[in-house]
C-alpha cells in the first residue's frame, strides 16, 4: 500500500482558519496550484522562502506516493504597478526604462528565476504556464462571467462587479473582510474612473496607445487583468475544483479573493479544498527594501558580497536555514542566524556520513521505528520542517552516540535509520550533501577558525595581550573578527 494510506496529513487551511485533515478529491492524486513571480526583476528572498515551502510540500506528497500535478505560473504580462488597475504594467515599464522589448525583459528575468531555484535544489514544477499563453482561456472565461451578470464593459474595459457578486455569493470568505468595511475604508471615486464601485477589478483593461503589451478581443485592443490569469490556468490544467492552492501571504487579498469570486461568478462553485499561505522574509528585524539597504539577493549569498553576511554560504545551507523556521511563521534573515545554521547543517551532514562505518549489535538501544513514526508526525502536521529537524537531531546524537560506543544498534535498525534520514533530508528536505569546501569554508577559514578559538582560550585565562595580539595580526592582515551572541566571526577585506 501506498504510504499516504498511513498518514494523516493536517493543512492549516486559510479558508476553514483551521487546521483541516487533508482527503485529495481523487485517491492518490494531488492537483496543487502556486501563484508563480511576475518576471520584471532578479528574484528576491521572500519569493525563494515562498516556493521553497511548496517544493517541499511537493517533496512530501511525491514521498507518500501521491501522483501530484503542481501547476506554478509566470505572470508575463497584465501585472500593474501597486497590484492596481491603472498605471502602468511593470513588465512593460521596465522594457521603457531599458529601451528594451517587454519579451526580452520576460525571458531575462524567467532565466534568472530558474537558475535561483535550480541552484537552492528545487524540483520543477509539472507545468508551468505563462499569462500570454493563455490570452484566449482568459477570454472565454471573461465571457462566461459577463453572461452571468458578474461583469460589465465600459468603454472597453470589463470591470467585475463585487457588489452584485456579494449579494449572493460572499466577497471576503478567505480575507475574512466584510465588503461594507472595504467600502468604508475606500475613498470615492474621482469620476474618472470607468468602474461603477471602488471594489470592483479589472477583468480586461483597453490598452492606451502608449501600451506596448495588447492583444484583440471582442471589447478592445487590450490586456487581461492580474487576477484574471491564475482562474483561467489553475482550472484549465487542475480542473474546476482541486486539492491545493498556495501562494504568499501578501496575496491573499485581493488576489487569492478575486480568484474565488472569479471562479464563484463563472462556474458556480469554489475553486480550492486547502488554501495555503507563506509567511514572509524580513532582514534583521525589518521589512527587506532596496530603498533602504536592508536586502541581498540570492546570489549575493553563495558569494559573500552583501554588507550584511560575513562569509560565503552554500545554498543547502541557506535552504536549511529557511526551514528551520516554519512556512507560516515570519522568518527573519540574519547573518548569525545563517552562521548558527551552517553549524547545524554540517553536523547533521557529519552523522549521516558517518552511518556506513558504524558497528551493529544484536539489539539497539534507540527505538529507530518510533523515531521514524515522529519525523512523519512532524510533516503531517501542517508540514512542520522545525519539528522535523528537531526530531532529526535526535538521530544524530543517537549516531554519535553508536560511534562513541555508549549506545548500540542492530544490522536492520541501521538499515531503516540510514534510509528514512536519506528520505527526509535529501528527497523531502531538499538538501544536498555537500563538503564544508564547497559551502565557501575554505583552508583560509579553518586557519581563521583556529585563530579564533586560540584567542578565545587566551580571553578565558584573561591572557588579554595574546587576544589583542590575535586580532591586530589579522587586522593587519586585512581579516576583522566580529564578536556577537553566536560567537566570533570574520570578514575580509
Amino acid at each position: 500500500m501506498p504510504l499516504y494510506d498511513h498518514q494523516n496529513i493536517k493543512i492549516y487551511n486559510t479558508l476553514s482558519g483551521e487546521k483541516d485533515i487533508f482527503k485529495s478529491i481523487n485517491a492518490g492524486y494531488v492537483g496543487m496550484y502556486v501563484c508563480g513571480p511576475t518576471v520584471y526583476s532578479n528574484v528576491h528572498l521572500g519569493n525563494v522562502r515562498t516556493f521553497m515551502s511548496f517544493d517541499v510540500i511537493y517533496r512530501y506528497l511525491l514521498h507518500l506516493g501521491y501522483k501530484v500535478r503542481y501547476v506554478r505560473n509566470i505572470t508575463d504580462a497584465g501585472h500593474l504597478e501597486n497590484d492596481a488597475d491603472v498605471g502602468e504594467d511593470r513588465i512593460a515599464k521596465k522594457a521603457r526604462l531599458e529601451e528594451i522589448e517587454p519579451m526580452e525583459v520576460v525571458q531575462r528575468y524567467t532565466v534568472d528565476f530558474h537558475n535561483i531555484l535550480n541552484t537552492f535544489n528545487f524540483l520543477p514544477p509539472s507545468i508551468e504556464p505563462t499569462a500570454t499563453g493563455h490570452i484566449i482561456e482568459q477570454i472565454e472565461l471573461i465571457k462566461t462571467i459577463i453572461e452571468n451578470g458578474f461583469a460589465y464593459e465600459v468603454n472597453g474595459s470589463v470591470y467585475f462587479d463585487v457588489h452584485k457578486y456579494n449579494e449572493s455569493k460572499n466577497y471576503g470568505i478567505l480575507s475574512k473582510r466584510k465588503l461594507e468595511d472595504l467600502i468604508h475604508n475606500t475613498r470615492e471615486l474621482d469620476g474618472q474612473s470607468d468602474k461603477k464601485n471602488p471594489q470592483d477589478f479589472a477583468l480586461w483593461k483597453k490598452a492606451e496607445p502608449q501600451h506596448i503589451m495588447r492583444w484583440p478581443s471582442p471589447w478592445s485592443d487590450g490586456f487581461p487583468g492580474w487576477h484574471l490569469e491564475c482562474t483561467a490556468m489553475s482550472t484549465k490544467y487542475l480542473g474546476d475544483r482541486f486539492d491545493i492552492h498556495g501562494g504568499g501571504m501578501d496575496l491573499k487579498f485581493p488576489h487569492h479573493e478575486c480568484e474565488i469570486a472569479q471562479n464563484e461568478a463563472a462556474k458556480n462553485q469554489s475553486p480550492v479544498n486547502y488554501w495555503m499561505h507563506a509567511n514572509m522574509l524580513i532582514m534583521n528585524g525589518k521589512k527587506m527594501a532596496k530603498s533602504t539597504g536592508n536586502f541581498i539577493l540570492p546570489n549575493e549569498i553563495f558569494s559573500g558580497k552583501n554588507p550584511h553576511i560575513t562569509k560565503a554560504y552554500s545554498p543547502s545551507v541557506a535552504r536549511f536555514f529557511m526551514l528551520q523556521a516554519h512556512y507560516r511563521s515570519i522568518l527573519d534573515f540574519t547573518n548569525d542566524g545563517l552562521l548558527a545554521s551552517e553549524k547545524g547543517f554540517f553536523k547533521l551532514l557529519d552523522a549521516i556520513n558517518l552511518m556506513d562505518g558504524l558497528p551493529t549489535a544484536s539489539t539497539s538501544t534507540f527505538l529507530v521505528s518510533d523515531w521514524k513514526q515522529r519525523c512523519y508526525d512532524a510533516m503531517n502536521d501542517d508540514f512542520n520542517t522545525p519539528i522535523l529537524i528537531a526530531t532529526l537531531f535526535e538521530a544524530v546524537k543517537f549516531i554519535n552516540q553508536v560511534k562513541d560506543e555508549s549506545a548500540t544498534i542492530s544490522k536492520d535498525d541501521l538499515s531503516e535509520l540510514k534510509s528514512t534520514m536519506h528520505s527526509f533530508v535529501f528527497d523531502i528536505l531538499g538538501l544536498e550533501n555537500v563538503t564544508k569546501e564547497d559551502s565557501g569554508t575554505d583552508k583560509l577559514s579553518s586557519a581563521v577558525e583556529l585563530l579564533i578559538q586560540l584567542r578565545q582560550e587566551a580571553r578565558a585565562n584573561k591572557d588579554f595581550a595574546m587576544s589583542d595580539k590575535i586580532r591586530n595580526e589579522l587586522a593587519a592582515a586585512g581579516i576583522q573578527l566580529k564578536d556577537g551572541k553566536e560567537g566570533t566571526t570574520f570578514s575580509t577585506n
